[in-house]
């Protein structure tokens, strides 16, 4: 059977993939709905209730790095089946949880499990759809915003005084779907392994730049849980990097490389922005009578349409000019959600749910198409990447903005009104990664004036709407990126896929 006609079995193995992304997607917006209550019930603090946040996203950026490098020599079948087992026996342990740990330790099961489902899917729908991957590419990952919105109206239809312990049993109802279908499908012998490439130039894809890039944040990331130094982190980084170019000799492609490198803004204008849209949200929604959250729901079912019908859009603009055109619409529509009030942000919120829509699977295409050599590995790195990337640094840095923000606003508005705001409820300077910075003082704040509240919470709303303007500048960067990537492929004949001779293509 040629892995590249999608007959009728093969459609049948790209519904299952979909079908496990869509469990990834479950899990995420159902714990992100019960996580308040597990506070309530548990006695939880605000730190170790972001610290059950975290452990959701960090182990699942990782795994889909480690196992891309061993995914074709377990088969995927068996990597897919062990992705199985971890959100099963996540969902038993979150249910029957009896505090801190057991909710922690089931977090990081699940997380393994979702970084696996994408070290598996991706390839596997790449290789089956070889002369098609942006497209198909797009249509699996889909999955994603669906299951954010059918996992959310799920939880929300079932309502406030249902116990979570079911809402969270949801996500086994994907996951019984895909761990039924798998049984009876054969998967494809990767694309790379199938063209007789080996081990080592597959690695020499990445080579030493591309290690560096992918190495250090990782590392990074488990300093920060794990409480390295600095110096550690430095070395450990150098060690890995050092032995990977010795064994490799090759520095890497210079536009693998490139590609890395704008997955980080790519990951901060989508996944760092949602992280935090809620709550940007929250004031301006409650005064049209919604709640902040329908905006990610209402965005993110943009997506999973655009991305199933993303075909005939990708046949009528390349690759690259999609992600251009989306760069532009999505730093518009960023802009418009910091202007807009009223029905407005519901117009706003349309415009950067068509611009977000294609930047991950249309990336993904990208790579996969013009680094086949790189197989499994080249792939899901730029997805591990990103996924760090939106939890290390786009998260932290709208967190940063959003302080910055507010602590001028209150300093403005001290100004005009001869008061002294900041001097009783901003806090001493602090550091970041991302430089100094003042934030307000949620403790004094509490033992403000009524008065005092009212108007710090207003600079503060205001302030929270205006740091979006601050995160266009990441697709304006990304549009800038992709534009010189145009011309770079126009003097070289056009933007072409790279396509592997098998030795059984038949």
């Amino acid at each position: 059977m040629n892995n590249q006609t999608a007959s009728a079995p093969d459609r049948l193995l790209f519904l299952t993939c979909f079908v496990a992304l869509v469990t990834t997607a479950f899990g995420f917006i159902l714990r992100a709905i019960v996580l308040p209550q597990w506070g309530v019930d548990f006695n939880l603090t605000q730190t170790q209730l972001g610290e059950i946040s975290g452990v959701g996203l960090w182990p699942f950026a990782i795994s889909i790095v480690l196992f891309s490098l061993v995914v074709d020599k377990i088969g995927y079948k068996t990597s897919l089946g062990f992705a199985f087992v971890c959100h099963v026996a996540s969902v038993i342990l979150t249910v029957t949880a009896t505090g801190y740990s057991s909710l922690y330790l089931a977090t990081f099961i699940g997380a393994i499990g979702n970084g696996v489902v994408e070290a598996v899917v991706n390839p596997v729908v790449a290789t089956m759809f070889a002369k098609e991957k942006t497209k198909w590419l797009n249509m699996l990952h889909a999955g994603w915003p669906g299951g954010l919105v059918l996992g959310g109206v799920f939880a929300l239809i079932m309502g406030a005084e249902m116990a979570w312990e079911y809402k969270i049993a949801l996500t086994l109802i994907p996951t019984v779907i895909y761990g039924v279908m798998m049984l009876r499908r054969k998967f494809p012998v990767n694309e790379r392994v199938q063209a007789g490439v080996s081990y080592k130039e597959m690695l020499q894809e990445v080579g030493a730049a591309g290690a560096l890039i992918i190495v250090s944040i990782v590392v990074f990331q488990l300093g920060e849980v794990f409480g390295w130094t600095l110096w550690l982190n430095v070395a450990i980084i150098l060690l890995i990097t050092v032995l990977f170019g010795l064994y490799t000799r090759s520095f890497g492609q210079p536009l693998f490389v490139i590609l890395l490198i704008i997955m980080i803004p790519l990951a901060v204008t989508e996944l760092g922005t949602d992280s935090w849209i809620t709550d940007l949200m929250t004031p301006a929604m409650t005064k049209i009578g919604l709640q902040a959250g329908w905006v990610l729901v209402y965005t993110s079912a943009i997506m999973f349409v655009l991305r199933l019908f993303a075909g005939p859009i990708i046949h009528k603009v390349s690759p690259l000019g999609l992600l251009a055109i989306c760069s532009l619409v999505a730093a518009v529509g960023l802009f418009f959600l910091s202007q807009s009030a009223g029905v407005m942000i519901l117009v706003a919120a349309t415009i950067y749910g068509f611009g977000k829509s294609f930047f991950w699977p249309t990336m993904l295409g990208v790579v996969a198409e013009r680094f086949p050599k790189g197989g499994a590995l080249t792939l899901n790195i730029t997805g591990g990447l990103g996924m760090i990337a939106a939890g290390v640094i786009g998260a932290g840095i709208i967190g940063f903005i959003q302080d910055s923000s507010i602590e001028k606003g209150i300093s403005d508005y001290d100004k005009a009104q001869n008061t002294e705001l900041s001097q009783k409820y901003i806090t001493d300077e602090k550091t970041s990664v991302f430089g100094d910075y003042r934030a307000l003082d949620k403790q004094k704040l509490a033992m403000a004036s009524e008065a005092e509240i009212e108007t710090i919470t207003e600079v503060q709303h205001q302030s929270k709407k205006e740091a979006l303007q601050y995160i266009v500048i990441f697709p304006i960067l990304m549009f800038i990126s992709y534009m010189a990537l145009i011309l770079y492929f126009k003097n070289k004949g056009g933007y072409a896929a790279v396509l592997l001779t098998t030795h059984d293509d038949n």
